[in-house]
């Protein structure tokens, strides 16, 4: 029993060393090393701007290529608003973390400076 423990601590020791320095996660086992590269540079990336600007630009590319195919114009624009919507939307946690953090810069900053606002 004693050796299978070992065996598999070093199996568990070896495999982390292979890896280490690596985050392919569980998508990344179905890669190619090329597609992994890509995968790294992608984490890199917040928000969805560029999703955004793509799906317009893909969206130009259609209109112009296949101007009868509505349906897909549609798809494509209604894919872009919900993105959009999810870009700028802000929850109620946000909102009031937001509402206290101007409040405290104005009774901080502005009202010791002389700067008169009405803070509710």
């Amino acid at each position: 029993m004693l050796s299978s423990m070992g065996s598999s601590r070093q199996w568990k020791m070896t495999r982390k060393s292979a890896t280490k320095g690596k985050r392919h996660g569980f998508y990344g086992q179905a890669l190619n090393e090329a597609e992994r590269l890509k995968l790294e540079e992608a984490r890199g990336i917040e928000g969805i701007d560029e999703e955004i600007a793509i799906l317009r630009i893909k969206l130009r590319e259609l209109i112009v290529a296949k101007p009868e195919r509505f349906d897909l114009q549609l798809r494509v624009v209604s894919t872009i608003a919900r993105l959009v919507t999810a870009r700028y939307n802000i929850t109620k946690e946000q909102k009031k973390s937001l509402k206290e953090a101007i409040t405290r810069v104005l009774t901080e900053i502005a009202i010791p400076l002389g700067i008169k606002t009405l803070v509710k």
